[in-house]
């Protein structure tokens, strides 16, 4: 007797499962579409992801975007932050980064942290709206106060450098250590360097006082 190969079992497994679910996967597709057709924005949403991803659908970012926008245009926050990235990358549409700022803020305005975030950049850098350094602080800071380590980083570079708000070593600190805190691999290393180089700037006083604001806010915010 052939002895099967734990290898060969196991896919021999999946594949049967598999096949066993497709056609239960296929009924909950169309129900799904069903639901978007008649309006449902969560389901739009869904279905929009599912375009995006290849996910039981081919992949087709203009398809995506098609869904992103019904749901987006119901007030739906992440799929208006989902629409804007499309815009600012050029997937599905034209890249546009005005059509992309708009939606950002629109998901920004309703609280998506990745959403205050990516149009805080578009500020910092003048990406379809004047550059302003002051405005990007201000939603970086949002998405920063939501335990965002990327806006917690950006915002420690602004305090590092006195873009769009007075230079603070103390607060720099604060908010590279926070990142450093909620973030690992290479963003981890990159965010501790900073902290580390901020350190440099403060007295032992200060160092203290710095420290004991990050404890307090990681105490106030857990992850």
């Amino acid at each position: 007797m052939h002895r099967v190969l734990p290898f060969l079992r196991f896919s021999l497994v999946i594949f049967l499962l598999t096949a066993l679910a497709c056609p239960a996967f296929a009924e909950d597709i169309k129900t799904l579409l069903n639901k978007a057709k008649g309006g449902d924005a969560r389901a739009q949403y869904n279905l929009g992801t599912m375009y995006a991803n290849g996910q039981g659908v081919p992949q087709d970012y203009a398809e995506a975007v098609k869904w992103y926008r019904k749901a987006a245009d119901q007030g739906y926050a992440e799929a208006q932050f989902n629409l804007g990235f499309k815009y600012f990358n050029g997937q599905g549409v034209p890249q546009n980064y005005a059509e992309a700022a708009k939606w950002y803020r629109k998901a920004a305005e309703q609280g998506d942290a990745r959403a205050q975030y990516n149009l805080g950049t578009m500020y910092a850098n003048g990406q379809s709206v004047p550059q302003d350094y002051a405005e990007a602080v201000k939603w970086y800071r949002k998405a920063a106060d939501q335990g965002y380590s990327e806006a917690q980083y950006n915002l420690g570079f602004k305090y590092f450098t006195g873009q769009g708000v007075p230079k603070d070593y103390v607060q720099s600190y604060f908010w590279y250590s926070l990142a450093a805190s909620r973030s690992s691999g290479e963003d981890h290393k990159k965010f501790s360097d900073a902290r580390d180089q901020a350190a440099k700037k403060l007295t032992p006083e200060k160092l203290k006082e710095a420290q004991r604001m990050t404890r307090e806010w990681e105490k106030a915010h857990p992850k």
